[in-house]
């Protein structure tokens, strides 16, 4: 008999939960096969078969809280079982729990009560799906499964995107929100992930002297000379030239000159790396992640694009480790991607500031007393000013902005 336990954890993550099982007791695995899903505060892991065999005992339930390295379940391999058990035959996997209400919202007089779901009709889904499926009332038979074979996950059920035949229906087969005038309401869990960054956050604008400062950039240079070389570029490295390799490159060198911005705060000290780590804010489906570019000043701008798409096509798929996420001198965040015109950064703690970049629109620009239509881009920096004087903050920021403008001061390192 074999255990199968938690991952380990890294110092900085104290437990994780488990959000979903793949597998049901007495069920046959093969080697690498997934088994379970562990959410911690930073990113979910996946726990995998040891080797052929049959899950014995499933020792922790969904939603119960595991430490690194505890037992989750036990393993016999080389044995034999039901190669397609059900994913829900135990009544005592996940007992659903009623959604707990919000003082002075939950009780509200007139509130229609949740449209119900029979559990009977869903022993082929995992627990945790059926524990949604009762507190949102929708039926998961309706839902696009993203799951191995189509399966729905509890994933799938927090943000259902339902299939073009389906039809919601509550008891008395009404739809729950189609109808007109009918006014639905859906209370969802908050993740683990989405708790810690609410937390982060928070704590960064409580805690620290955030301020930002503000500057405006000319892209016209940037976007021809992408326009110039986007082809043999792609052709030579295989992949696309973007604009956050430049400004991954304008910010580590401007980071040399100013090592202010990558220092970061530990109590009464302050800590200056000497190393350029940037992190990349990627808004995937279970929350924001930064995963982060390290030594950044050895990277060509090849790498940069090709380690920046790798890392964003793990976090969509919620396959980011913890080594991805981990550490980080100075982090750069693009609205753009969604329109953004200007915002304020928050900073990304213990780090001392962030870049924040922005939709590029066209203007009209005085340049050399007369108007031109230009494509601008507004930056935003937002630093601690416990540690950042405003003099260095602005210094830092035109210095990115004049490389963004003049892309040949990189090559000649002016």
């Amino acid at each position: 008999m074999a255990e199968i336990k938690a991952p380990v954890f890294p110092e900085s993550v104290a437990d994780g939960t488990i959000v979903e099982w793949h597998v049901t007791e007495g069920q046959q695995v093969n080697r690498d096969d997934l088994l379970a899903e562990i959410e911690t505060d930073k990113v979910v892991l996946e726990v995998v078969a040891p080797d052929n065999g049959v899950v014995t005992k499933i020792v922790k339930q969904v939603d119960d809280t595991v430490l690194s390295d505890e037992l989750i379940a036990e393993f016999e391999a080389g044995a034999t079982g039901s190669a397609d058990a059900p994913a829900a035959d135990k009544e005592d996997t996940a007992a659903p729990e009623e959604a707990p209400k919000q003082a002075g919202y939950g009780d509200l007089p007139g509130r229609p009560p949740a449209p119900h779901v029979e559990e009977k009709d869903h022993k082929d889904q995992s627990p945790a799906v059926r524990k949604a499926a009762k507190e949102s009332g929708v039926d998961p038979k309706d839902v696009e499964g993203s799951g191995r074979g189509g399966r729905v996950t509890k994933t799938d059920m927090a943000s259902p995107t339902l299939k073009a035949d389906s039809s919601i229906k509550t008891d008395s087969g009404q739809p729950v929100a189609e109808s007109v005038g009918e006014r639905s309401e859906k209370r969802v869990p908050m993740t683990r992930l989405r708790k810690r960054v609410a937390e982060r956050l928070l704590s960064a604008s409580q805690d620290t002297a955030m301020l930002t400062t503000f500057n405006e950039v000319n892209m016209k240079p940037l976007m021809d000379l992408r326009a110039q070389y986007k082809d043999r570029f792609e052709k030579r490295h295989g992949v696309r030239l973007g604009f956050m390799s430049l400004f991954v490159r304008a910010a580590t060198e401007a980071l040399k000159r100013f090592p202010a911005v990558n220092a970061s705060l530990d109590g009464d000290d302050i800590v200056y790396h000497g190393y350029y780590d940037i992190g990349v804010a990627v808004s995937s489906d279970r929350g924001l992640v930064v995963p982060v570019l390290r030594d950044t000043d050895r990277m060509s701008m090849a790498d940069v694009e090709s380690r920046i798409r790798e890392l964003g096509g793990l976090a969509q798929k919620g396959k980011l480790g913890l080594e991805d996420m981990t550490g980080g001198t100075f982090t750069i965040s693009n609205g753009g991607v969604f329109g953004s015109l200007m915002s304020t950064p928050i900073l990304n703690p213990p780090q001392t500031a962030i870049l924040g970049m922005h939709a590029i629109n066209d203007r009209p620009m005085a340049v050399n007393g007369k108007v031109e239509i230009l494509p601008m881009m507004y930056l935003a920096l937002s630093y601690d000013h416990r540690m950042i004087d405003g003099k260095e903050a602005v210094q830092f920021l035109v210095t990115i902005k004049e490389l963004v403008e003049d892309p040949s001061l990189l090559l000649l390192d002016l």
